[in-house]
């Protein structure tokens, strides 16, 4: 396991290395200047609009040559410093993303959790019942094809507008005190539901077709029909199935976390929900560059973080894989 462990960090690391250089060199080739944007609240000023530039040019560092700009930003990465917000000058980017990368956790988890165990459930259920697969299989085709900032706007349309149960944006109500009090509880879960729904529901979709598929392929395989031959019940040769079966979910999970971050993105912007991704879109189109850099920076962080939770969850409950690394000794 270590030879496996140690295989999978360097890969991470150097993707981490290509992925945080990408991520500082695209703000810095986007067109218009920042700082010009920055000053347009100083336009009553005369003549000062010059040093206060010059000033806000040097104190972001963007006066130095790019080379240097880069060795400066990864020296500050290592001290955790990502700098200051230029749109919301001059909190520090760090607070900003500790603060919004709480509502992703508490959005994206739950959903992504519980869609890949219930889809899988879900699935393997449709995959043993033909009954069931008849009606089962149109509905899970219609949740995987939609995309996620439709559905949820289909969903703001139906529980927001129409049927008025729950609000349609931010985390909560704006005369709210955030605070462990039952009334702010209540009133965050009620801004909290439409977009943990709307990704629960896409992502649930998909899983359910990978396990039907899956589940119809083990039925046929030869340890199943083996199994019932010997007269094994048909309790146990679902549960041997599904096991197979998931092993493969597994996988797609890791595959399909890039995707499910991006969803993520756009509910939040349809919601308005303060997460990273509606950060980093707010940072986009004031052209903010550090506070792009560490959205972008912790979300490749988060999404390669789970992709190695899931490469070494896979070694653990796939033997095959453990088996193939012996032997390589």
């Amino acid at each position: 396991m270590g030879k496996y462990f140690g295989k999978k960090l360097a890969i991470y690391l150097a993707t981490f290395f290509v992925a945080v250089t990408i991520n500082w060199l695209i703000p810095r080739f986007m067109p218009g200047d920042p700082i010009l944007s920055m000053l347009a609240q100083f336009q009553g000023l005369e003549g000062g609009q010059e040093i206060i530039q010059s000033r806000f040019v040097q104190s972001f560092g963007l006066d130095q040559p790019l080379i240097y700009q880069y060795l400066n930003f990864w020296r500050s990465l290592f001290r955790g410093d990502l700098g200051v917000s230029i749109t919301i000058y001059p909190r520090p980017v760090i607070d900003i993303i500790r603060n919004s990368i709480l509502f992703d956790i508490i959005v994206v988890l739950p959903a992504v959790s519980l869609s890949w165990i219930i889809g899988n459930k879900a699935g393997a259920f449709s995959g043993f019942n033909k009954k069931a697969d008849s009606f089962l299989m149109p509905f899970f085709y219609f949740l995987t094809s939609s995309p996620y900032f439709w559905f949820a706007i289909v969903v703001v349309y139906v529980f927001g507008i129409r049927l008025n149960i729950f609000p349609t944006s931010h985390a909560y109500s704006s005369g709210m005190t955030p605070g462990f009090t039952l009334p702010f509880i209540i009133n965050f879960i009620r801004h909290w539901f439409l977009p943990f729904f709307t990704m629960f529901l896409v992502g649930l979709g998909g899983w359910a077709i990978g396990m039907r598929n899956m589940i119809i392929y083990e039925k046929k395989a030869n340890y199943s029909e083996y199994m019932k031959s010997l007269g094994a019940k048909d309790k146990m040769v679902r549960r041997y199935a599904f096991r197979n079966g998931v092993l493969p979910q597994v996988t797609g999970l890791a595959i399909q976390l890039g995707t499910i971050i991006s969803g993520a993105i756009l509910v939040q912007m349809v919601f308005s929900y303060p997460g990273l991704g509606y950060r980093m879109v707010q940072a986009v189109q004031n052209q903010d560059y550090f506070l792009l850099q560490g959205s972008f920076l912790a979300l490749i962080t988060m999404a390669l973080a789970a992709n190695f939770i899931v490469d070494i969850v896979y070694m653990i409950i796939d033997p095959r894989i453990r088996a193939s690394y012996k032997e390589e000794k």
